[in-house]
């Protein structure tokens, strides 16, 4: 086994294709082929069975490729403290983050970072949802950034921050006109009971995002049944449409604050125990964390105002 050739492997599976493998992997289609064509002749087994243009991995192939990238994960691991060891000041960390959450984190965590260490590369990677599952399966992420949810004993956490979940209506609605009379003296935002809405309609997350469960759950409790005239995955998207009053919706107390309205929400809070989350960051059990890494975590935290 050599890199090269894990690396081969390994993009082959996730295309399925020879020539979209040899486009991420820059290099030709034909010497992709004969590299696992010789490959295959030294180990005596077929890695890919190919069914049309599709190439689709066998026993023998989903076997080495689970080697492949424990060996690819130990080699990154290897790479990161050297580094350390060297003190080149020199390196990279790729981070994994929800699309919304990187674009409220990001500006407040990057100069930060940068002024510690400029020589560092910072390379976020936004996805839409299954976070966890990308630094299992993708052994160049260092962290994910997430919401909390289902835990993996293959990982280890960091809390970086809690935080409630409000209610937001739009300026217009006659909801807005009652914020005066419900604020208290030590709330920060005027609490609502969530039974007063049955009858709104609601701009909701899915039930697969940390958000969406969530307030399923709390409308559930409360006896809800929501009518719902818009699901989306993007909280911004969200909070524009009850600004253009089309619905009211639930949003992270920072992903409201980290946005720009021409005319901003009228926030609730729903003065329950339940309408919480955390954010966590995760990396592998085990992984050395070199000392930028161990520095970007404390900057995320402190991003939250954790103590």
């Amino acid at each position: 086994m050599n890199i090269h050739e894990l690396n081969y492997v390994l993009c082959i599976a996730k295309h399925q294709n020879m020539t979209k493998a040899a486009q991420e992997l820059f290099i030709s289609q034909p010497t992709l082929s004969k590299h696992l064509g010789k490959l295959e002749r030294e180990l005596g087994v077929k890695l890919f069975s190919r069914i049309d243009n599709c190439y689709i991995p066998t026993y023998a192939g989903r076997r080495y490729m689970e080697y492949a990238s424990r060996v690819l994960e130990l080699t990154h691991e290897w790479e990161k403290e050297l580094d350390d060891l060297c003190s080149l000041n020199d390196g990279e960390l790729n981070v994994a983050f929800p699309l919304m959450r990187s674009s409220c984190m990001i500006p407040k965590i990057l100069p930060a970072f940068r002024r510690i260490h400029p020589n560092i590369r910072l390379n976020f990677l936004e996805e839409t949802y299954a976070i966890q599952e990308r630094l299992l399966t993708d052994s160049r992420i260092d962290f994910a950034i997430f919401s909390d949810g289902n835990l993996n004993p293959k990982l280890e956490y960091e809390t970086l921050g809690r935080e409630e979940i409000l209610l937001a209506v739009s300026p217009a609605h006659p909801l807005a006109k009652e914020a005066g009379n419900l604020s208290c003296q030590d709330c920060v935002y005027p609490q609502m009971d969530l039974s007063r809405l049955g009858n709104e309609k609601f701009i909701l997350h899915f039930p697969e995002q940390n958000t969406g469960a969530i307030t399923e759950q709390l409308l559930k409790k409360y006896g809800i049944e929501p009518k719902v005239p818009f699901y989306t995955r993007n909280t911004q998207a969200a909070l524009l449409l009850v600004q253009q009053n089309e619905g009211i919706c639930f949003a992270p107390e920072t992903y409201i604050q980290n946005m720009t309205f021409a005319t901003p929400p009228v926030c609730f809070s729903l003065h329950d125990p339940d309408a919480f989350t955390s954010t966590i960051l995760a990396y592998r059990k085990g992984a050395y964390l070199t000392s930028y890494a161990m520095d970007f975590i404390q900057i995320a935290k402190d991003y939250f105002r954790i103590p």
